[in-house]
């Protein structure tokens, strides 16, 4: 049986780790492709070395394996790309910014509830999609697009499914003032 050669997977080493760190984490081809959204045979050719990921996609991997700083530029040298490591991965950045010192990082979060009005969902073998839109006065609006790998969707018909009861049996819980 003849192997492919180093040629023929000019990006093996990258591949190899990004397969370890996918099966340290237990999880499957199908579970990460979703949660990254790309397909399922794309992941398959990046871990086999056969293809390099885009740089978006990559930082996507890393975000979701919660991989740490220096490991992080190691995979990112390993994908040869032209640019420099983003700032958010640069151990150079990271260190200068702590200097020995604990880091809190503040992050905005809009707790704004966001309604819609209409849903699209798309499954595939890699995960599903949920577009949320708002009709306008002659159009649809995105209001939000949200992927998930199948397990957690699910997990989400579930906790939907047990809300909607207590909804429906328990009533409303919320203590309002009278005329609210």
């Amino acid at each position: 049986m003849v192997s492919m050669s180093e040629v023929d997977r000019p990006f093996s080493t990258l591949g190899n780790h990004l397969k370890y760190v996918r099966e340290q984490s237990k999880q499957s081809l199908s579970e990460v492709s979703g949660a990254v959204e790309i397909d399922e045979d794309q992941l398959r050719r990046i871990e086999a070395g056969l293809e390099r990921p885009a740089e978006d996609i990559l930082l996507l991997l890393i975000s979701h394996f919660n991989v740490q700083d220096r490991e992080a530029v190691q995979l990112w040298e390993l994908a040869e790309y032209d640019s420099d490591a983003p700032e958010e991965i640069r151990p150079d950045t990271i260190a200068s910014q702590t200097q020995g010192k604990p880091v809190v990082m503040l992050l905005a979060v809009d707790v704004r509830t966001m309604y819609s009005d209409g849903l699209e969902v798309t499954a595939n073998p890699a995960g599903v999609t949920l577009h949320f839109t708002q009709s306008g006065q002659s159009q649809q609006s995105s209001v939000a697009r949200v992927g998930m790998s199948h397990r957690q969707a699910e997990a989400v018909i579930h906790t939907l499914q047990q809300a909607l009861l207590r909804a429906k049996y328990l009533g409303d819980t919320k203590l309002l003032p009278p005329g609210m």
